[in-house]
């Protein structure tokens, strides 16, 4: 029955303005990011706000930041795929994993505590342009990467075009252009530039960067089963050949 009801025209016009909108706000979330992260630009950013007791805002920034991880990595699993597409259509899947994930970071813009303990602040102007220029270089590591696979596709708006063309979904296939002869994860390469690359480093990004870094190390891990399903063999040995986040950080063969 949901399979019929999606197959209507207007159940595909408001699957591709439902991933539209998706896409619209994961956008506005990223940007925000880059601000939230960089101090730039932003409301409010990650040094702002009224200051609450050190161990209460140790705990919420990383309760936030648990969440985050178990929301990003929870979704992204095949188990709950499945479970989901029993209850929405399979081509808005990936747009609601990427809404959630980006109300979830609008939550930790929102409730974030700033502990703002300086762990060290630079000063001369070269080193400061150096550490600026690394954290735009990081988004940008980022931003190519998601376009080096499949932009639209990896935020959901390519399966809600192709629902409505009436285009069959292709089989993923496996490549490793660019970044990704490096490390097979530059996207999450291009995040940790950006995260600790700042030339004022508080306590509150410090607790940032950190749990980020945890996270996407974790999320990575669970990720490279799921491509190992996928791409059998052929990934086994991109793991042998290749970095996952860290050029040179090959996988060992077992039994080394």
């Amino acid at each position: 029955m949901l399979m019929q009801l999606d197959n209507t025209r207007t159940a595909r016009v408001i699957g591709l303005v439902y991933s539209t909108c998706c896409y619209l706000a994961f956008l506005f979330t990223c940007l925000y990011l880059i601000g939230f992260v960089g101090s730039v630009a932003v409301p409010k950013n990650i040094n702002d706000g009224p200051l609450l007791a050190w161990p209460a805002a140790v705990l919420i920034n990383c309760a936030l930041i648990l969440l985050f991880g178990v929301q990003h990595t929870a979704m992204a699993r095949k188990g709950f795929k499945q479970w989901l597409v029993a209850v929405i259509p399979t081509s808005v899947e990936r747009s609601t994993y990427v809404l959630l994930s980006s109300l979830v970071l609008m939550l930790m813009f929102w409730l974030w505590q700033p502990m703002p303990l300086t762990v060290w602040k630079v000063e001369t102007t070269w080193a400061k342009t150096l550490l600026m220029g690394l954290f735009w270089l990081g988004w940008g590591i980022a931003l190519l990467a998601t376009f080096l696979i499949d932009h639209f596709e990896l935020f959901g708006l390519k399966q809600a075009i192709d629902r409505w063309r009436k285009t069959t979904p292709q089989a993923p296939v496996f490549r490793t252009p660019l970044f990704y002869r490096i490390v097979r994860h530059p996207l999450y390469l291009g995040f940790l530039i950006a995260f600790w690359a700042t030339p004022y480093m508080t306590a509150g990004h410090l607790l940032f960067a950190t749990g980020m870094t945890v996270y996407l190390f974790i999320g990575a891990s669970f990720e490279e089963k799921d491509l190992v399903v996928l791409f059998g063999e052929r990934y086994r040995r991109y793991q042998q050949e290749v970095g996952m986040i860290l050029p040179g950080s090959k996988t060992r063969k077992k039994g080394r």
